[in-house]
């Protein structure tokens, strides 16, 4: 202790009043004492030790930089207070001034202190935001991919740089400056030359987080990352090794994140007979649950536009799907079940689709999951029925039918735990009312209890929800009132109506939809006088100040009509054209809007 005093005082005076040996012994004796008792770094902040330290950064004695380097690297390791002090005293922009001006020179002084002013600046912003953007703004990125591509046959400092930008890379700032640089291609470049484990694990924990970004994604994919990817899933594949099972894992999930981009998943998709893309179709009937994932979440982001899913329908993607589904039935892996009901209801967005992979079977293999207590599972299954009858009047008609589904919906309904399902559940309810059209199927729906959860979710805040609720309530109430009577004015539909049509927050169509409901409910002896009481005249007014055809129509045709609910009306064809047709187009909306948001992990969303 008493020699760390003496060399606190000595340090203190300036660089120019003191030997390089003098200094040097100084240093020795401060480095030893913090490497000796970590307790220590605070000390050094309160005894005043930072701003003459720092200042033995503009020493021209290169052994004095590298003690200096690495005493204030030991200072701020895991210290708040070393960290600020460093920052007040104007630290980090000296030491980046210095790797830009040693950056080109390779001579092992040179390397030696490159490295300790790496590892110094790692330490002072490791898990730091603020320090880390300030570093950025700095220009530090640049120099550090510079250097990685100089210096690359230097171990330590091309360790140093991994972790330096393992630090940086979190921010999405620097992404934007990675971009702007060729650390793909040095990153790729480095990754070939590895064998061990962990130096391959080092430059993954770096990628990760770059190919977050679409440009590096693309970049990355240019430099041959892929292929570097699909040789390590090959080797690892069969090995039972701890080290491989790990990079195998790495390897594919690296695979399916460059895929989230679109430029470069159109890239490796090339039209559906690139090489890569049929090596991943082979991972799907793998016996490795990791390859299974991955194939089947690639699919899924492989099939986000419409030509890429209409290739791989007719080219047998949608059995592979559904093999791997069936080996997962009972205790199978959620993980696989989920991205493979993703995959399925991607590929089910294109209309042309739909009834290829009805025919297929792929209803009847989606129904096996209706067990599962799973959220993920249930919300793509409900996600992905409601793909495949979207204008298929005939399978929404037998999944309508199919009293354990709808049962299943109605509890579902009520999973507030979980509003993805909920909300799934409320949609897919309505859509078999809305695509099939099926007295048999509002008979269902109505003994299973389903009628109050349609009318609930006509008050969604989703104003496409509130839509396709109303539609299929206009719905029953033109061909099964009476069977449905009980269970609406249960759930308060009139007053609800009410209180759509009085807010002036209400979309247009909300009100217009609102309008068909009421006309349909006015024929109804129950409903008639309850239905054209609730101030209707003065919501009928303020309508008409919609300059909406559609709701014009609908409200020359309440002013002067009693209602009408008979198949075969005007009124009738009134809801069931007007009103589909503005349902189906924002539908139609929604729908490819989530089919182009890209898979990476497991979620209800």
């Amino acid at each position: 202790m008493d020699n760390l005093s003496e060399a606190l005082k000595k340090l203190k005076i300036t660089s120019t009043d003191s030997t390089a040996d003098s200094l040097e012994g100084c240093l020795d004796c401060l480095l030893q004492a913090l490497a000796q008792n970590k307790f220590m770094r605070n000390p050094c902040v309160d005894a005043g030790l930072i701003p003459p330290l720092v200042q033995l950064l503009n020493c021209k004695d290169q052994e004095v930089l590298l003690q200096t380097g690495r005493a204030l690297g030991n200072i701020c390791y895991d210290s708040h207070e070393g960290r600020n002090a460093v920052d007040h005293a104007g630290g980090a922009h000296i030491v980046v001034d210095h790797l830009r001006s040693l950056c080109s020179k390779t001579d092992p002084a040179s390397e030696k202190l490159l490295t300790v002013f790496c590892g110094m600046l790692m330490n002072y912003s490791n898990e730091n935001d603020t320090l880390q953007s300030q570093l950025i703004n700095m220009g530090v990125i640049p120099t550090l991919v510079k250097l990685l591509g100089i210096h690359c046959q230097n171990a330590a400092l091309t360790e140093m740089c991994l972790v330096a930008f393992g630090n940086l890379a979190e921010l999405e700032s620097s992404k934007e400056q990675f971009a702007y640089t060729n650390i793909a291609e040095e990153l790729v470049k480095l990754f070939k030359k590895q064998i061990e484990h962990d130096k391959k694990e080092m430059i993954f924990e770096v990628l990760a987080p770059l190919a977050e970004n679409d440009v590096i994604k693309l970049q990355l994919v240019e430099a041959g990352l892929v292929e570097c990817l699909l040789e390590i899933v090959q080797k690892t594949v069969d090995s039972d090794k701890e080290d491989d099972i790990a990079e195998l894992k790495t390897a594919s999930d690296l695979m399916v994140l460059l895929l989230l981009g679109d430029e470069s998943m159109q890239k490796l998709f090339e039209g559906g007979k690139g090489s890569v893309f049929q090596r991943v179709l082979s991972w799907i009937p793998s016996n490795s649950h990791q390859l299974q994932l991955a194939g089947a979440l690639a699919i899924a982001n492989f099939a986000r536009n419409d030509g890429n899913c209409i290739h791989m329908v007719d080219n047998g993607i949608v059995q592979k799907l559904m093999d791997l589904l069936d080996r997962h039935v009972e205790d199978g892996n959620v993980t696989v079940q989920h991205a493979a009901l993703s995959a399925l209801r991607n590929l089910a967005i294109p209309v042309v689709n739909k009834a290829k992979m009805l025919s297929a079977g792929v209803a009847e293999a989606v129904l096996k999951f209706l067990r599962s207590e799973m959220p993920p599972v249930q919300f793509k299954l409900l996600g992905t029925l409601r793909m495949l009858i979207d204008a298929q009047a005939e399978a929404a008609e037998q999944l309508g039918k199919n009293v354990k589904l709808v049962e299943r919906l109605v509890e579902w309904c009520e999973a507030k735990d979980h509003a993805g399902v909920m909300g799934e559940s409320n949609r897919l309810l309505s859509a078999l009312i809305r695509h099939s059209k099926s007295k048999d199927v509002i008979r269902t729906i109505v003994q299973s209890g389903g009628i109050k959860h349609l009318v609930t979710m006509a008050t969604s805040e989703h104003v496409i929800m509130q839509n396709e609720a109303l539609v299929a309530l206009a719905l029953i109430a033109a061909l099964e009132l009476v069977t449905a009577e009980k269970d609406l004015e249960n759930a308060q539909l009139v007053q609800i109506l009410h209180r759509l049509l009085s807010d002036d927050r209400s979309a247009p169509e909300i009100k217009y939809n609102s309008m068909v409901l009421i006309c349909a409910l006015i024929g109804s002896g129950e409903y008639s006088g309850e239905a054209a009481s609730q101030d209707l005249c003065m919501q009928y007014s303020s309508l008409l100040q919609l300059n909406t055809e559609h709701v014009q129509t609908q409200c020359d045709w309440f002013s002067v009509n009693n209602g009408c609910r008979q198949k075969g009306s005007v009124h009738y064809d009134s809801i069931v054209s007007i009103c589909s047709v503005k349902d189906e187009a924002v539908n139609s909306v929604l729908d490819i809007n989530c089919r182009n948001l890209p898979l990476a992990s497991v979620g209800c969303s």
